[in-house]
């Protein structure tokens, strides 16, 4: 492989800024619907062109993007049932039914350090942040838009304790492959991880409890009428919520998620059938919806835009869905980022820079530094936080040993900066997925992710503190 020099390698991501820059002042939001996939594919155009340059074959660059979209097909699969799921709980009435309740527990003061400590506690007993932001994350939002809160506040809350309890739970993906990938034991990692987590997740329960106090509460008369509109659209019962709890109890039986999401789809047609009759005949007499059948009512709700209208206003832009088809803009999305990624990957470039970040004299303090600075750099470069997690346990592990330094340092860092700043790029699959689950583009929850924003920030201050930075003992 030929070399290059540091400034060719750094130009498709130079390239890659500069084009999102110009995406963001031309489109605003609406660059997730294709100009920032292009500026992917474009900057991916020039990794490929470095790569012929280094004697890399037009057949090992198109094996290597083959390899990177191939990964995150179960992800796209995901995605395309988050849309049918959004679909089949509204028509079934289930989003309705964890509103209307949540309205009487829920004060507004309160709402945003709930929403944390709920989607928390929810994450750390299934081990997932996508199937909880998927499920009573989509509730949550819909209660924080009732009672007043801004929706990208809200997501920031939803965000926030989901990655607190991935990060926690000896049943999630990324916290596994941590230890695993450094050779750490696996409850040690998490006990060790606690020292940065748990004060990261205080302070940001501490700013939402802050942020919380400056909303004021509805008047009991606007909830009680947006309580009676529900109650009078759908057939609010609580018998509605089993479907909930037993989606999170398959999850935390470790039933996949590809095969628990496609069973809560089916459990939101059967609720519709057994609870929303009356609905289903409303609809059908409607303009929007004059004479047609249950059947296509129902697949309508779950594969395209579908709404229910009500006299209240207020509601009507939460009783609405694109299904499906509101995921393949995000589909799109992963996969040119997969295709960014896997040119960078075969060209060389990923190599040449992490090798450039890691350099040659490193003490405690700055080890730590370069591993959150190339776990960042590689959730924006490879969209995808399992490769962050692994390709830098691999890179670092070997100068956390040179530096006495225990590999639960390396596991910590890892997840500190890897895992929880991966939500916060666009075009990662963790930040497009949950941008496109929640409503809120990634830009605009990004400021309110107060504990993913935190973590990477205490890691570091631990370094340089010197504080519960485990040496190895090494015995005689």
């Amino acid at each position: 492989m030929n070399k290059i020099n540091l400034l060719q390698s750094f130009s498709p991501i130079i390239l890659l800024i500069l084009l999102l820059s110009v995406n963001v002042l031309e489109f605003g939001n609406d660059s997730i619907s294709g100009p920032n996939q292009i500026a992917l594919l474009f900057s991916a155009a020039l990794a490929c062109l470095i790569a012929l340059k280094r004697n890399i074959s037009w057949e090992e660059i198109f094996k290597s993007i083959s390899n990177s979209i191939k990964s995150t097909s179960n992800a796209m699969i995901i995605l395309l049932l988050i849309g049918a799921l959004s679909g089949s709980w509204l028509i079934g009435g289930i989003i309705p039914t964890l509103v209307y309740y949540g309205l009487e527990l829920l004060n507004v003061n309160y709402f945003l350090i709930a929403t944390c400590i709920i989607t928390a506690i929810v994450s750390l007993s299934i081990g997932s942040s996508w199937s909880t932001i998927a499920t009573i994350g989509i509730a949550l939002l819909a209660i924080g838009k009732v009672l007043g809160v801004p929706a990208e506040i809200t997501a920031g809350a939803i965000i926030s304790g989901s990655y607190f309890g991935d990060k926690m739970s000896p049943l999630s993906d990324t916290t596994n492959l941590a230890s695993a990938v450094t050779e750490s034991d696996i409850f040690e990692h998490i006990k060790y991880m606690s020292y940065t987590t748990i004060p990261s997740f205080v302070i940001t329960l501490v700013i939402f409890f802050i942020i919380g106090l400056n909303y004021e509460n509805s008047s009991f008369e606007d909830l009680s009428n947006i309580q009676k509109t529900l109650d009078k659209t759908f057939n609010i019962n609580p018998l509605i919520l089993l479907t909930p709890l037993l989606v999170i109890f398959l999850i935390i039986k470790k039933i996949p998620a590809v095969a628990s999401l496609f069973f809560a789809v089916l459990l939101g047609c059967l609720s519709t059938f057994i609870f929303q009759e009356e609905l289903l005949e409303t609809l059908v007499k409607t303009d929007s919806y004059f004479n047609k059948s249950e059947y296509y009512l129902i697949i309508s709700s779950i594969t395209t835009n579908f709404s229910i209208i009500t006299e209240n206003n207020s509601l009507n832009s939460l009783l609405s869905t694109s299904g499906m088809s509101g995921m393949l803009n995000t589909i799109w999305l992963v996969i040119s980022a997969m295709v960014f990624g896997g040119s960078m990957h075969c060209a060389g470039i990923i190599k040449d820079i992490s090798e450039f970040i890691r350099g040659n004299r490193n003490n405690d303090k700055n080890i730590v530094f370069k591993t959150v600075i190339s776990c960042i750099f590689f959730n924006v470069t490879t969209a995808d936080q399992y490769l962050s997690i692994i390709v830098n346990g691999k890179i670092f592990k070997k100068n956390y040993s040179e530096n006495k330094l225990s590999s639960l340092n390396l596991s910590r860092t890892l997840e500190d900066s890897g895992t929880v700043t991966s939500v916060l790029v666009p075009w990662n699959t963790c930040g497009a997925t949950q941008s496109a689950i929640l409503g809120v583009s990634t830009i605009a929850y990004l400021p309110f992710c107060f504990f993913n924003l935190i973590s990477p920030i205490m890691t570091l201050i631990l370094a340089y503190s010197s504080f519960r930075v485990k040496k190895i003992i090494i015995t005689k």
